[in-house]
C-alpha cells in the first residue's frame, strides 16, 4: 500500500478542484445554449434529470421553411396550431378535376399523421380557402403559376389566377405546416406573394438506356411537383432501345425494344403518364433524338445510313439516310403520330453529336409544333426557323459563351450544361448546381429575356428504377430553386437548412432522397 505525502495530496486536491471548476463552467455555458431546453415529457429518456439535449440540427430543420424560396415573404411572427381533425380545405366557387384532385392529395401531404391538437395556448387555423380565377386553363409554357398565400388564424387563404398557381400555393402551404418533436402540427404566420423566375423549369429522364416502370415515373413526377418543376423532358428513345409503341409503325418497338412485351410504353400508358403529370402542373416534352442516336429505329428498311469497311458494308449503321426519298414519308407519318399523342406545343428533336438536316425541322413545322434542339444544330450552322429553342448542354465551348451566341442570334435558349446530375462524386455536390445561373453570361437585357429557363438531366447509362430517385433527389432541388426563386437568392447556409427540411419531407412522402448535408437526421427516416 502506497502512502501519499502531504505535497502529493495537495497536488491531487488542486487537480480535482481545477477539474470541478472547468466542469462547472462547461455546464453553465451549455445550459445557456439554445441547444438545451427544460422539458417535462414522459417520452423523454432523460426525464428524471429534467433536461434534454436537443441537437442543433433538430432546431435547424423543424421550422416550416419553404423550397423553392418564395419571391416575397412577410412573416408575421405568430405561430399557430392545427389538427387534421378540425381542418377544412375549401374551394371557392365551382371546381375542376385538377383542383379537386390536388386538394385531396394535399390533405394527406399536409397532415400525414392524424394527430390531436397541441395543448399550447396558441390560436388555431381551422380552414384554408382556395380562390382561383381560371380553374380550366390549359397548361402551356406561358401559364401563370403565381399565387398569394396568407397563413393566419382562424382561416388561411390561397389566391391564384390559374389552377396551376393554386397547385404551387398548396405545395407551399403543405411545407409551412410542420410537426414538432412530439408530432403536433404548427404553422408560422406569413404572407407570401410568389411566382417563378423562369417559365421552363425542367428535368430529363432517359427511358432508352434503362427502361423505367410507370410506378417509378409517377414517383418521379411527384418528386418534381414537390420542387415546383413544371416540365418533364422525356428522352424516350435512343440507340439502345425503342420502348415507345407506335400504332403506325409497331415494328419500331417490336424490334427496337429490349423486350417488346414488357419493356414498352403502350398508347394507354403514355396517356397515363401525360395525365399524371398534368394533374401536378407538369408538361411533358418528348424527345425523339434524330438523325443520330437512331440504331433502335433499324426495323424501318433503308432508314439508316449503312457504314462501310473499305468497299464492303461493315454491318453497322449511321444516322438517318437523307438521300432515301421514302424516309421523308416515314418521318412525316411517325412524327404526325407523336404530335397527336403528345399535346404539348414542343417536341425535342435532339440533333446532338451528328450533322443535322433542316428538312426534319420543316416536317415538324408542318405539324404545327415548335421544336427544341441540342446546341450542335446551331454550332453546325443549320438554318433554323426563328421560333427554334436551343438546349445548351456542352461544357466546351464554355456554356456562357454558347448562351451568348444562341441568344445573340435572337433564338430562345434552355440551359442544361451545369446540371448533368448523372455525374456523381463523393460528398455533397449540389452546391455547384445551386450556384449555376442561366443568365450569367455576357449579353444584353434583350438576350437575357430569351432565356426560357433550364433543364436538369439524368442520363440512363448507369441509372434505372433502383437508383434514379435517390440519385436525383434532393440534388435536383438546387436546380429547382435556381429556376424558381429570385436571382438574389444565393445564401448557401440558408439553403443547407431548408434543403435538409425539404429532404425530410421527401422521405415522409415516399421518395427515397439521399442525404443533402452531413450528419443530420429526419424524424421519419426512410424505411422499406
Amino acid at each position: 500500500m502506497t502512502i501519499l505525502g502531504r505535497e502529493q495530496i495537495e497536488d491531487y486536491f488542486c487537480i480535482m478542484l481545477r477539474s470541478f471548476v472547468c466542469l462547472l463552467l462547461v455546464t453553465v455555458v451549455c445550459l445557456a445554449s439554445p441547444s438545451f431546453k427544460r422539458v417535462v415529457r414522459l417520452s423523454d429518456p432523460f426525464g428524471e434529470l429534467g433536461w434534454e439535449l436537443q441537437e442543433l440540427q433538430v432546431e435547424d430543420y423543424v421550422k416550416g421553411s419553404v423550397w423553392p424560396k418564395p419571391q416575397g415573404e412577410t412573416p408575421s411572427g405568430a405561430v399557430y396550431k392545427l389538427t387534421p381533425e378540425n381542418f377544412q380545405f375549401s374551394i371557392t366557387g365551382e371546381s375542376s378535376d385538377v383542383l379537386k384532385e390536388a386538394v385531396e392529395r394535399y390533405k394527406v401531404l399536409t397532415f400525414p399523421d392524424n394527430m390531436s391538437v397541441s395543448k399550447k395556448n396558441l390560436s388555431q387555423i381551422t380552414k384554408l380557402t382556395v380562390d382561383v380565377v381560371d380553374k380550366y386553363e390549359n397548361l402551356t409554357l406561358d401559364s401563370d403559376e403565381s399565387y398569394k398565400l396568407e397563413v393566419k388564424a382562424p382561416m388561411s387563404s390561397i389566391f391564384a389566377y390559374t389552377v396551376w398557381g393554386a397547385l404551387r400555393g398548396l405545395e407551399t402551404f403543405s411545407q409551412i405546416v410542420h410537426q414538432d418533436l412530439d408530432g403536433f402540427y404548427f404553422a408560422n404566420g406569413t404572407q407570401i406573394v410568389d411566382y417563378p423566375r423562369f417559365h421552363h423549369r425542367g428535368f430529363m429522364i432517359d427511358t432508352s438506356r434503362h427502361y423505367l416502370n410507370l410506378s417509378v415515373i409517377f414517383k418521379f413526377l411527384d418528386a418534381m411537383s414537390y420542387g415546383k418543376f413544371n416540365v418533364l423532358h422525356w428522352h424516350v428513345v435512343d440507340d439502345q432501345s425503342f420502348p415507345f409503341y407506335s400504332k403506325t409503325f409497331p415494328q419500331l418497338s417490336g424490334v427496337g425494344a429490349f423486350n417488346n412485351q414488357t419493356h414498352i410504353y403502350t398508347e394507354e400508358e403514355v396517356s397515363e403518364i401525360l395525365e399524371y403529370a398534368r394533374m401536378r402542373g407538369i408538361r411533358v416534352v418528348p424527345e425523339f433524338d434524330t438523325p443520330g442516336h437512331t440504331f433502335s429505329w433499324r426495323s424501318i428498311r433503308n432508314l439508316l445510313t449503312p457504314c462501310y469497311k473499305g468497299e464492303k458494308p461493315s454491318g453497322s449503321y449511321g444516322p438517318i439516310n437523307p438521300i432515301v426519298e421514302a424516309n421523308y414519308d416515314f418521318l412525316t407519318k411517325f412524327f404526325r403520330e407523336v404530335a397527336e399523342r403528345f399535346p404539348d406545343k414542343y417536341i425535342h428533336l435532339g440533333g446532338d453529336e451528328v450533322p443535322f438536316n433542316c428538312w426534319l425541322l420543316k416536317i415538324i413545322g408542318s405539324l404545327e409544333k415548335d421544336y427544341i434542339v441540342w446546341q450542335e444544330v446551331i454550332d453546325n450552322n443549320v438554318e433554323v426557323l426563328p421560333n427554334t429553342v436551343v438546349n445548351v448542354w456542352k461544357s466546351s465551348p464554355a456554356w456562357p459563351d454558347e448562351m451568348a451566341k444562341v441568344t445573340g442570334k435572337g433564338l430562345k435558349a434552355i440551359l442544361s450544361s451545369c446540371w448533368y446530375l448523372n455525374y456523381i462524386s463523393y460528398g455533397i455536390d449540389w452546391h455547384k448546381y445551386y450556384q449555376c445561373d442561366p443568365e450569367n453570361f455576357n449579353g444584353t437585357d434583350a438576350q437575357k429575356k430569351l432565356v426560357m429557363g433550364g433543364t436538369g438531366c439524368m442520363w440512363g447509362e448507369f441509372v434505372d428504377g433502383t437508383n434514379i430517385l435517390p440519385r436525383t433527389w434532393p440534388r435536383a432541388l438546387a436546380v429547382a430553386e435556381r429556376l424558381w426563386s429570385s436571382k438574389s437568392v444565393t445564401d448557401l447556409a440558408d439553403a443547407d437548412s431548408r434543403l435538409w427540411e425539404h429532404r425530410c419531407r421527401y422521405l415522409r412522402r415516399g421518395i427515397p432522397a439521399e442525404p443533402g448535408v452531413e450528419a443530420k437526421y429526419c424524424r421519419h427516416e426512410w424505411n422499406v
